[in-house]
């Protein structure tokens, strides 16, 4: 993947603090609808998914599409967002199945852990938020328009 352009860096962030983090990325004029959120597992990538979508309102329960792939939710706009979890995928051809494509290509943001399995899907341009885990259990986060 190539580099892309840091427009944020958080350090020494606790997972208590996600909220106050997911505040300020909300804020920012990010022009991507494609959100790629990269870490290990229990980075706390889902859980900065869901204090973003309390930031922008969402109604809907948001949980982690680990079996189902896919969660749509609504704000109270009516806006839509789509949360991706392709972290049980064997094979990109069943990202394919469930229609990813048509999804990306939207227009709607797209929240995506896991991408990795399915690269050759991801448009060129989107949000690539980096949480990396310390080893005093605190996360730097890294935000990046590739």
């Amino acid at each position: 993947m190539s580099k892309g352009k840091v427009i944020k860096e958080f350090t020494g962030i606790t997972l208590k603090q996600l909220p106050e983090i997911a505040g300020v990325i909300a804020g920012l004029p990010i022009d991507r609808k494609i959100w790629w959120f990269e870490g290990t597992m229990g980075a706390g990538k889902t859980t900065l998914i869901k204090a973003l979508c309390q930031q922008w309102q969402v109604e809907d329960e948001v949980t982690s599409p680990t079996f189902a792939i896919i969660n749509e939710y609504a704000d109270k706009r009516g806006e839509i967002y789509y949360h991706f979890d392709f972290y049980r995928l064997n094979d990109v051809s069943e990202a394919m199945d469930v229609g990813v494509e048509e999804y990306l290509d939207s227009g709607r943001i797209c929240l995506m852990e896991w991408a990795e399995k399915i690269i050759t899907l991801v448009p060129d341009k989107f949000l690539r938020i980096f949480i990396h885990v310390n080893p005093d259990r605190t996360r730097n986060i890294v935000l990046e328009l590739i």
